[in-house]
């Protein structure tokens, strides 16, 4: 299995309780299958909503492929997320719920496939955030009095 990431969300788990993950397909086109192996994909502004009883992905940006010229489509256009069907009433059920959301976590290629990780979350608020911050900080700390007992 080889799983190189290609975009990661990096503000997913600073911003959100990540409660539930799951491993989903993308419908792309060729031109933008030939543009994430080249790298070229941002999470950043990514989420991803349930319509019409299917997961779609918004925001990401998939850099158009130089050679691909009329072929290329939209950079930022909505993408179907592949699940199976219990998943999907599983998510429906959950972001029906008020403060839950869907949100990418990280784009892969997995066995010549392109995949995401999403999550269902629940935002976190700023003192959560500041919290969690105090604790890492506390945890380096810890660490580095730690190592320079053993040195």
């Amino acid at each position: 299995m080889d799983k190189g990431a290609i975009a990661r969300n990096p503000r997913a788990r600073h911003d959100y309780h990540l409660l539930e993950t799951w491993e989903a397909g993308v419908v792309l086109t060729g031109t933008e299958v030939k543009s994430l192996r080249a790298g070229k994909a941002s999470l950043g502004e990514a989420y991803a909503q349930v319509r019409n009883g299917e997961v779609w992905l918004a925001g990401m940006t998939i850099s158009p492929y130089l050679p691909g010229s009329y072929n290329n489509s939209p950079p930022a256009r909505s993408r179907k997320l592949l699940l199976h069907a219990r998943e999907i009433r599983k998510l429906i059920g959950a972001t029906s719920r008020k403060g839950l959301t869907i949100v990418p976590l990280e784009l892969y290629f997995k066995n010549g496939v392109a995949k995401v990780t999403i999550a269902l979350a629940k935002a976190k608020q700023q003192h959560d955030k500041r919290e969690e911050l105090k604790r890492r900080a506390e945890e380096r700390e810890l660490g580095r009095q730690i190592r320079a007992r053993r040195g």
